[in-house]
């Protein structure tokens, strides 16, 4: 127990066997449960770390998710560079030269001298004097006529510092701009389906008799169907895209909150506080948006918490299979796509919008369990 919760009293005779409590609302109440779960604050922290990386984030970086600069492909955000004289140059994957600041910012890409095939070298021009790329050792080495030289330098990407693509874009703008798409269409998708969802399971219990029926055969009809194959289906016949894939989700994606809603309605329309509001004469859809749907909140709320995460994962799955956003709008999805093509040499490309997912889900995950416990009313706090 919270002993902050506690005021002393005198001892007295007057209040002697009397317990005072501060006085708390239900948003308090629930409060002081949440925070008692480390995994619901971290999650909370991250969902709001996330919202702030996508929205403020990409105001201050220099690049577009577009923008592409084929000099630097492929580059790591961190590298050992070699060192000639107070010049610092990298060999990349694809065996071009980059001069680099003593402060890690790629400054150019060397242009190449001449290729000697037969020696398995490519010659560079450096101040008057020739380096090579001898690509005949393993890993390639940079070499002049007294062999590989020798000194290296450890440096942090300070022009990229999540590294670039293969077509040289910036990987923590596109993080960014992706993490706008995964985030609009998941609450977006979230907000259309808590509407209907309520709308429809509302309607279906608080009715009852045929009504009922009809609608729960149609969820029933809906469920049936693969909940990514349905939004396949709908994205091929609307074409891909941002839209398209809000409204797929959006039409589908309300079956699990109407059965809840539903199951909530059917326990509590034969409470005491409905039959009494029937009496004086209440009409039914004041009776289901004043009564039914406030008291069968907290189902609703974990429900709207844990149908984000799936719209995440499904949006970046409709992206990774070619179905979600254009080229070039960023998306992690995309990015995954585009980073299985160079996994082997730039496992990084790959690692940052899986790591961006994995934290999204878990985050918004966590949370919803928090507030599972926090509204549960039947638990001691």
């Amino acid at each position: 127990m919270d002993d902050s919760l506690w005021e002393a009293l005198e001892n007295n005779g007057d209040n002697r066997e009397t317990i005072y409590r501060r006085e708390r609302s239900f948003i308090g109440d629930v409060w002081s449960r949440f925070r008692r779960r480390p995994t619901a604050i971290l999650g909370l922290v991250l969902i709001v770390l996330l919202i702030i990386f996508a929205a403020v984030g990409p105001l201050f970086s220099p690049y577009r998710y577009g923008d592409q600069n084929l000099s630097f492909v492929n580059m790591p955000p961190c590298f050992k560079a070699y060192v000639h004289g107070d010049r610092y140059f990298y060999i990349t994957q694809n065996l071009k030269l980059i001069e680099l600041s003593g402060g890690g910012r790629l400054i150019a890409s060397v242009k190449a001298l001449r290729d000697e095939g037969g020696k398995k070298v490519t010659v560079f021009d450096i101040g008057g004097e020739e380096l090579n790329i001898d690509y005949s050792r393993r890993p390639a080495a940079l070499t002049d006529k007294g062999g590989p030289l020798g000194e290296m330098k450890f440096f942090w990407n300070k022009s990229y510092f999540l590294g670039t693509d293969n077509l040289g874009r910036d990987l923590l703008t596109r993080l960014m701009f992706g993490a706008r798409i995964s985030l609009v269409v998941a609450f977006v998708a979230a907000f259309v389906n808590l509407v209907i969802g309520i709308l429809f399971g509302g309607i279906s219990g608080l009715i009852g008799g045929f009504l009922d029926l009809v609608m729960m055969r149609i969820v029933d009809i809906i469920a049936t169907i693969p909940l990514t194959l349905y939004v396949i289906l709908i994205m091929v016949f609307l074409n891909s895209g941002f839209l398209s894939i809000i409204i797929a989700l959006s039409s589908v994606y309300w079956v699990n909150m109407a059965r809840i809603v539903r199951g909530q309605i059917l326990s509590l329309k034969e409470q005491e506080f409905v039959l009494a509001a029937r009496t004086i004469g209440t009409s039914t859809g004041d009776i289901l948006i004043r009564h039914l749907i406030p008291n069968a909140i907290g189902p609703i709320i974990v429900t709207a918490t844990m149908l984000i995460p799936t719209a995440i994962f499904v949006e970046a799955f409709m992206s990774f299979i070619g179905l979600g956003v254009s080229a070039p709008m960023a998306s992690w999805g995309t990015m995954c796509n585009d980073a299985i093509e160079t996994f082997r040499i730039s496992p990084y490309q790959l690692f940052f919008p899986s790591l961006a997912i994995c934290a999204a889900m878990f985050a918004f995950n966590f949370v919803g369990d928090g507030l599972r416990d926090a509204l549960d009313l039947k638990k001691d706090i």
